[in-house]
C-alpha cells in the first residue's frame, strides 16, 4: 500500500489556494484524507463561516484526488486520525510552521506554503469592500423579503 496523506481546513470559500493545497497534498502520496472542520469547531475557534459545514464537506469530497474526508471536531483529533487512516504525512498550510511537530513522532509534518495573493480572510474583507451597502439596509432588504414571502408566497 502507498502512502498515505491528510490535512485539514475549513475550506469556506473554496478558491485556488485551497485547490493548490490539496493537490500539493496529493503529489506527497497515494491516498489523501482530508479534515474539514465543522461549523461547532470553527465556532470554539471564533472563526465565522459563510458556507455550512455539510456544504463544504461535499465540496472538498468532490475534488480529484480527495479520496476520503472526515469531519474535524477539534484539535486534539490529528493523533488518533494518523493513527486510524495509517498517515505517513501531514500536511499543514506554513502559517502553522511549527505548531505541530509534535506529531513528528507518529508521521512526516509537511508545512507547505501558501498559495500568493488568496486567502479566505482577504476574500471576505474583498466582499465587504464589494458590498458597499450598510449592513443595516441589506439586513432591511432581507426583512422585506421575508414579509413580501409571507404574503404572497
Amino acid at each position: 500500500m502507498g502512502k498515505t496523506v491528510i490535512t485539514y481546513g475549513t475550506f469556506d470559500m473554496f478558491h485556488i489556494g485551497h485547490l493548490k493545497l490539496l493537490q500539493r497534498a496529493k503529489a506527497l502520496g497515494d491516498r489523501l484524507v482530508v479534515g474539514v472542520s465543522t461549523d461547532e469547531f470553527n465556532a470554539r475557534k471564533g472563526k465565522k463561516v459563510l458556507i455550512p459545514y455539510e456544504q463544504r464537506r461535499e465540496i472538498v469530497e468532490n475534488i480529484k484526488g480527495v479520496d476520503l474526508v472526515i469531519p474535524e471536531e477539534n484539535w486534539e483529533q490529528k493523533a488518533e486520525d494518523i493513527r486510524r487512516y495509517g498517515v505517513d504525512i501531514l500536511v499543514m498550510g506554513s502559517d502553522w510552521e511549527g505548531k505541530f511537530d509534535h506529531l513528528k513522532e507518529r508521521c512526516e509534518v509537511v508545512y507547505l506554503p501558501r498559495t500568493e495573493n488568496i486567502s479566505t480572510t482577504e476574500l471576505k474583507k474583498s466582499l465587504i469592500n464589494f458590498v458597499s451597502v450598510p449592513k443595516e439596509d441589506i439586513l432591511k432588504a432581507f426583512e422585506v423579503i421575508e414579509v413580501l414571502k409571507r404574503e404572497f408566497g
